[in-house]
């Protein structure tokens, strides 16, 4: 069923939730148990490349996970995207085999937390619905409040249908849901944790520390998006330069070039992926290192990184 590394699934249910979203059931390929996850962790899926070349790997977040019952996940449908989420709506079926990793949680309800306040965004539900799960099973402190596009909100309406309670609120966009407003009346001891595009992460996290809210209470999930200027990679130890693509992270392009390279979160926030560089100025985008190691320029996260020089050398 497994390795140190790998679980071998099988797709045992697939339906659309709301449009655009899919919820594809996994089970373990012989039968047996899957490892335990508690709310917030992910898996990264093996995916059929459309370009016949390594497989993409893509994150996602289990909405749920039952050893005995299999994981399950959300995916939206992105039609700009490298074709993992095509290929999930549009070709993944029930009895199809697929190879994941292990669960890792990087994004774990705090355990001390007096109060917990969910802010989603978009996709970035996903880790919500597993967190409001398990705090109404403990019959904690929480409020969710999930920001949609203004034409999406029925989507999430729907989606959050049958988690519905004054506990839980949608938004029609960022207008509609003052942060500073929302961050300043939590009481002390409250932990916030927000998922969803990194505009408004960045914006709960600046909130939050404008108020005073200790670091320490305030928790992100990124997967992360490639986006930038295309540059050139050169791997030290072989000499071999790879094309990063505007629309692909330096992993990726190391993966495609049939390099094996170390990695976990896929998101910037493990570390599991960081490389030293010989040459080049990287641009960080990740939310593990130290502002002066980002500074020194020594090492970098190529999951989420890119360069900011046209080349880029690291220690591959």
């Amino acid at each position: 069923m497994m390795d140190n590394q790998t679980l071998s699934l099988i797709v045992a249910g697939a339906e659309l939730v709301a449009p655009g979203l899919r919820r594809i059931h996994l089970v373990a390929a012989d039968g047996s148990r899957l490892p335990p996850a508690a709310p917030g962790a992910h898996i990264t899926l093996a995916l059929p490349s459309p370009a016949g070349a390594r497989p993409l790997r893509n994150s996602y977040t289990l909405v749920s996970a039952d050893p005995e019952g299999g994981y399950q996940l959300i995916v939206r449908r992105a039609d700009r995207s490298r074709g993992g989420s095509r290929h999930i709506h549009d070709a993944l079926a029930p009895g199809d085999a697929i190879e994941a990793t292990a669960p890792h949680n990087l994004f774990a309800l705090h355990s001390q937390a007096k109060k917990h306040l969910l802010i989603g965004g978009g996709i970035g539900i996903t880790p919500m619905l597993a967190f409001v799960a398990q705090l109404r099973s403990r019959n904690a402190r929480f409020e969710l409040h999930q920001i949609a596009a203004p034409d999406e909100t029925a989507v999430f309406e729907t989606l959050l249908a049958p988690r519905a309670g004054e506990r839980i609120h949608i938004h029609a966009g960022r207008a509609g849901c003052d942060l500073a407003a929302l961050l300043g009346a939590q009481p002390l001891g409250t932990h916030v944790y927000t998922c969803g595009p990194a505009g408004l992460m960045d914006a709960v996290e600046a909130t939050a520390a404008a108020l005073g809210w200790p670091a320490s209470h305030v928790h992100r999930e990124d997967f992360g998006a490639a986006g930038g200027e295309p540059f050139t990679l050169r791997l030290a130890a072989s000499g071999i330069e790879i094309a990063v693509a505007g629309d692909q992270t330096m992993l990726e392009a190391i993966e495609a070039a049939g390099i094996d390279a170390p990695s976990l979160c896929r998101g910037g926030a493990c570390g599991v992926c960081q490389v030293a560089v010989h040459e080049g100025t990287p641009e960080h985008r990740d939310h593990f290192l130290s502002e002066a190691e980002r500074a020194s320029g020594a090492c970098v996260m190529p999951c989420v990184s890119r360069s900011r020089s046209p080349v880029l050398v690291l220690d591959l």
